[in-house]
């Protein structure tokens, strides 16, 4: 059913650039995760923020990978999309990729899931506007967003069942094959 308050996907995509300066890496001359998070945290809240026309915040990030380094010198390019919409709630893909200026080389260097939700005026979550899928990339990234939904609730029960079964006289021995001691008389 069509809602004319519903916005296409290409309404809301963000790609936030960024050279990576001498001030960004780590020990080993690699730009460390925590400036590649806060890229793509940025690119997250502008892309939720167009699509609801709301501030937006962050309620939780799933499947963080950052799959190959960042040399000091290449550009970032943090690219956001609506992959999903709940009531309140919506799901940002973010995509990360470097390029060599030099060469020109580009690579895939991360990804993730942002769950943001809007607020409005008041600071009280609000309704997101629905989502207009344009083509067969935005259908097959709003079902994953669905099931990967599904999985983690299905996670979040099972790990509960599971803490609640533990038995720390019956279960220390799993201990053993761990890289773990007891440090006090047991």
């Amino acid at each position: 059913m069509a809602d004319s308050n519903n916005k296409p996907v290409s309404h809301s995509r963000t790609t936030i650039t960024e050279l990576m300066l001498p001030t960004h890496p780590n020990i080993d001359n690699k730009i460390i995760g925590e400036v590649l998070l806060a890229l793509m945290s940025k690119a997250a809240f502008a892309c939720a923020t167009r699509h609801t026309s709301n501030f937006c915040v962050i309620v939780s990030i799933d499947d963080i990978e950052f799959v190959q380094p960042i040399e000091v010198g290449e550009i970032v390019n943090s690219k956001a999309s609506v992959n999903y919409v709940g009531n309140t709630s919506i799901v940002i893909g973010v995509r990360v990729e470097s390029e060599n200026l030099k060469s020109g080389l580009v690579k895939h260097t991360g990804s993730g899931y942002f769950t943001m939700v809007a607020k409005n005026e008041e600071g009280r979550p609000t309704s997101a506007p629905g989502l207009v899928l344009e083509n067969e990339d935005d259908i097959r990234r709003f079902l994953a967003a669905m099931a990967r939904k599904e999985v983690k609730l299905l996670g979040k029960v099972q790990f509960t069942e599971k803490i609640k079964k533990i038995n720390v006289f019956e279960d220390i021995k799993k201990l053993k094959k761990e890289r773990c001691e007891i440090g006090f008389e047991w």
